[in-house]
């Protein structure tokens, strides 16, 4: 038996207006996906249990199948597993995101939480930049993927408070700062990193090709080493994971999955949809297990563009669910589970904990009548509901 997960992130949304009261999963044209629902089971899941933050750290612990209160430590240390970043016991790793901010009205306003979806090159260019000029040995900076990058703090605070830059698009940042025990030493990195950032070369070239530069970091996402049980021993499964995204790169090593890099993975819109299918199924070759992730639903929201949610979920079903579906079959009996990690609603541009949809199916050709389609109200009138996240994946091994 072979088994895929196919995660769409935030793919799930709210009734949308300009949609005549749709969600973008109902308007979207999802064939595939539409034929699994009626083919297959589908259904509700919390990933996200109360109390933690409806993050994609916290909810794609719970559809990889562990508990989130039992391991739960925060985003980075995941991304900093990704990245091959060691942390000792006492170590605190962050999330800096490049940003955009806008001075408006006597305050700064977060503008744009990925400087304009910075490429990984120039995101690479600045971090070291940083590095270079206020990094020393109790904090590190480390360049990620993208606008995403890693800040760690050696022997440093973790107590307190941070907000997520993609939750204060169009805000004043001013009530969003970090604050706690520790947070005026962050606050004083993101104001030297505007000074560097400001004065760098990148930063008139971007303008003058009408991109929007990267004037500051932002810190949030803290935490420190989580320990997790081998996926082995936990399933007994081997298995791979498969994403641009170091988050999700992260849970899988915490787990001991292989991590498969593919060239073009960019997280976004024009990421490499043939070459992660390609990988995913040349893994099941030699594995029992693979988790394919997309970024880009997620990243649509956060900006709040709808017609890109639209693309990335169309694009998602054709690019991906459609040749899995296809390509899977030479491996006899599969199973594929089909969802995101949690919804993103466009109209907040920010994640939140309402269960997701999802599907799990087998290869069965008989349909349900009943089911319209692949989308929120299916699933819902389905009445399958998975209080706990976690036990999607018992439900997908189910023997």
């Amino acid at each position: 038996m072979k088994y895929i997960v196919l995660l769409g992130d935030g793919m799930s949304d709210e009734a949308v207006k300009d949609l005549d009261g749709k969600t973008p999963l109902q308007a979207a044209k999802t064939p595939h996906m539409d034929a699994m629902a009626r083919r297959g089971r589908i259904g509700l899941a919390h990933t996200v249990p109360k109390g933690l933050p409806p993050g994609s750290d916290v909810a794609n612990l719970s559809v990889f199948g562990y508990d989130p209160r039992t391991c739960y430590t925060g985003r980075s240390p995941l991304e900093a597993a990704s990245m091959g970043v060691q942390l000792g016991s006492d170590d605190v790793a962050f999330r800096v995101n490049l940003v955009n901010l806008l001075p408006t009205k006597g305050t700064l306003v977060m503008n744009d939480y990925s400087a304009g979806h910075i490429s990984t090159e120039e995101g690479r260019e600045l971090i070291e930049a940083i590095q270079q000029q206020i990094g020393d040995d109790e904090f590190q900076f480390y360049p990620g993927v993208g606008y995403r990058h890693l800040m760690v703090w050696r022997n440093g605070k973790s107590g307190m408070s941070a907000t997520p830059p993609h939750d204060i698009s169009g805000k004043s940042i001013l009530d969003y700062l970090p604050k706690g025990e520790g947070a005026d030493k962050l606050i004083y990195l993101m104001n030297s990193s505007q000074m560097i950032l400001n004065n760098h070369p990148q930063y008139r070239r971007r303008l003058e090709a009408d991109k929007i530069p990267a004037n500051s970091i932002w810190l949030w996402g803290h935490g420190k080493a989580p320990r997790m049980e081998p996926f082995r021993e936990k399933f007994g499964l081997t298995g791979a994971v498969i994403s641009a995204v170091d988050l999700i790169n992260g849970i899988g090593i915490g787990a001991g999955l292989d991590v498969i890099r593919v060239e073009g993975a960019t997280g976004y819109l024009d990421t490499n949809y043939e070459g992660k299918v390609q990988a995913a199924l040349e893994a099941l070759e030699t594995h029992d297990y693979v988790y394919l992730h997309v970024e880009a639903p997620d990243e649509a929201s956060h900006s709040g563009n709808l017609s890109h949610k639209i693309q990335a979920i169309e694009d998602f079903d054709a690019r991906v669910v459609g040749p899995i579906m296809e390509g899977i079959r030479r491996f006899g009996s599969f199973r594929i589970l089909c969802t995101p990690d949690h919804p993103t609603p466009l109209r907040l541009k920010t994640h939140t904990d309402a269960p997701v949809p999802f599907i799990i199916y087998d290869g069965g050709e008989s349909e349900d009548d009943s089911i319209v389609g692949y989308d929120e109200d299916s699933a819902r009138a389905s009445g399958l509901v998975l209080e706990e996240g976690h036990r999607l994946m018992e439900l997908l091994l189910e023997r």
